[in-house]
C-alpha cells in the first residue's frame, strides 16, 4: 500500500483536520472513563454503601487493570479483522458497559463492569495508532500522531471539570450516561471512516507465532528492563490518580479546588510531552529519559520533605506533583521507544505485548499505592521515590550499567 505523505484526501478518507480530531476523540473516550470519575468517587461510595474509604479507588484501578489485559489482544485482532472490524464493536461495547455501570446496584457489580469497560476500551488506542500507520509513514505519521496527542492531552485537563459539572445537576450515574452518549456519537461519526487496512495486509491469527513473539520480547534484556521500568513509572502515576481526590479533598480540605488542581498537574505532563518532542532528537532518548529519572528521584525526596514538614500547603503539593508527573512525560514515551528498538520486524505484536505488560504492572502498582493512603501525602511521596529507584535499577540492568549513551553506542542485548 502506498502510504500518504501529506493529504489524506483519497478513497473516502476524511480531511486532515477531521481525521486528527476523530482519532483524538476516540482515544479521549478512554481518558474520560478514568478522569471524569474522580470527583464522583465519594458519591459513588455513598450511593453503593462502600464503608472503607480507600475501596472507592477500585473504580479507577479495576478499569486500568482491564485496559492492561485488553491491550494484549487488539493488535492481532485488528490485523485479522480490520480496523473498523474491531473499532466499531469495541465502541458499541464501550457504550453498553457505560450504561451497565450507570445501572449497577452494588459495588462489586460496578467493579466487574468497570473491568469489562476497561477491557473493551483498550482497543481504542491500539486501533487509532494502527489507522494512522495504515495511512501515513515517516514524518507524516509523526506529524499526525503529534497533533492527535495534542488534542488528546486536553482531555485530562477538562475531564474532572466535566464530572463536577454533571454532579452539580445530577447524580453520579449521569456521568456514565454521558459516556454512553459520547460513544453513540462516535459510532455515527465513524460512518465517515472507510476501512484502512488493505486486503494484502490482512494477517491470519497465528497464535503460536504471536506467543513466540511475546516470549521473544520477555527474553530481550533491554526491552524487558525498559518495559518493566516504564510500568513502575506508570504505577506511580496511577497511584496519584487513585488517591488524588482523597488527598485534595481530605488532606487539604479543598474538594472544590480538585478540578483546578488536577488540571494544573495534567498541564505538567502536556508541557513535558511537547518539550520532549522538541529535544529528544537532539539529545537522544536515553539521555533525556535517564536524566528525567534522576530529576524524578530528587523531586520525590522534596515531596517526602514537604510531607513530613508539617507545613505542606496545597500549592506546594500541586507544584511538586506537577513537576514529577511532568517528568513522567519525558520518561514514558522514551522508555517505550527504547524498548521497541529491536522489533521492527514484529512491531505490532511487540507493541501490544509491551503495552499489556506496562499497563498491567502500572495498574497493579498504582492500586497498591492508593491503598496505602492514610490521610497524609507521605505514602504517595514514598511510593514515587520507590518506583523511581526501582526503575533506575532496571535501566542499569538493561544497559549493563552504562547510562546516557546515544543510539548506536548502547550495549547490544541479544535475544
Amino acid at each position: 500500500m502506498h502510504k500518504m505523505t501529506e493529504s489524506p484526501q483519497r478513497a473516502g478518507i476524511p480531511g486532515d483536520r477531521e481525521m486528527v480530531f476523530m482519532m483524538a476523540m476516540i482515544m479521549a473516550l478512554n481518558a474520560l472513563a478514568i478522569d471524569s470519575m474522580l470527583p464522583a468517587l465519594p458519591a459513588i461510595a455513598d450511593g453503593l454503601g462502600v464503608t472503607v474509604a480507600n475501596d472507592r479507588q477500585y473504580v479507577i484501578s479495576t478499569y486500568l487493570l482491564g485496559v492492561g489485559v485488553g491491550s494484549l489482544f487488539y493488535g492481532p485482532l485488528a490485523d485479522r479483522f480490520g480496523r473498523k472490524g474491531v473499532l466499531v464493536p469495541a465502541i458499541l461495547a464501550y457504550t453498553a458497559f457505560a450504561i451497565g455501570c450507570a445501572l449497577a446496584n452494588s459495588f462489586p457489580l460496578l467493579l466487574a463492569l468497570r473491568f469489562g469497560h476497561g477491557l473493551i476500551s483498550a482497543a481504542l488506542g491500539v486501533v487509532v495508532i494502527a489507522v494512522i500507520r495504515d495511512l501515513f509513514s515517516g514524518d507524516a505519521m509523526a506529524k499526525r500522531m503529534s497533533l492527535i496527542f495534542l488534542v488528546f492531552m486536553i482531555v485530562p485537563i477538562i475531564a474532572p471539570t466535566m464530572g463536577t459539572g454533571i454532579l452539580a445537576v445530577a447524580d453520579w450515574r449521569a456521568i456514565f450516561i454521558v459516556l454512553a452518549v459520547m460513544g453513540g456519537v462516535m459510532l455515527l461519526w465513524l460512518r465517515r471512516l472507510p476501512e484502512t487496512l488493505q486486503p494484502q495486509d490482512v494477517r491470519p491469527l497465528d497464535w503460536r507465532t504471536i506467543v513466540s513473539g511475546w516470549a521473544t520480547v520477555t527474553r530481550h534484556r533491554r526491552a524487558a528492563g525498559y518495559m518493566l521500568a516504564s510500568g513502575l513509572m506508570q504505577g506511580a502515576l496511577y497511584g496519584y490518580l487513585n488517591s488524588s481526590e482523597q488527598i485534595i479533598g481530605e488532606v487539604f480540605d479543598a474538594r472544590n479546588w480538585f478540578p483546578l488542581v488536577f488540571a494544573a498537574v495534567a498541564v505538567g505532563i502536556a508541557i513535558a510531552n511537547l518539550s520532549n518532542a522538541a529535544i529528544v532528537e537532539r539529545f537522544g532518548a536515553r539521555r533525556v529519559s535517564q536524566t528525567a529519572v534522576f530529576a524524578f528521584i530528587a523531586t520525590s525526596v522534596a515531596q517526602i520533605v514537604a510531607a513530613t514538614s508539617g507545613s505542606e500547603t496545597l500549592w506546594m503539593f500541586t507544584l511538586l506533583m506537577m513537576t514529577n508527573v511532568g517528568l513522567v512525560g519525558f520518561i514514558g514515551s522514551n522508555f517505550g521507544a527504547i524498548a521497541m528498538e529491536d522489533f521492527g520486524h514484529m512491531a505490532g505484536v511487540a507493541s501490544s505485548y509491551q503495552s499489556f505488560a506496562k499497563t498491567l504492572l502500572g495498574a497493579g502498582v498504582g492500586a497498591v499505592i492508593g491503598q496505602f493512603y492514610d490521610g497524609t501525602t507521605l505514602p504517595l511521596a514514598n511510593a514515587f521515590l520507590g518506583c523511581a529507584a526501582a526503575g533506575l535499577l532496571l535501566v542499569l540492568w538493561a544497559e549493563r550499567g552504562r547510562l546516557f549513551t546515544r543510539p548506536g553506542t548502547a550495549p547490544k542485548s541479544p535475544f
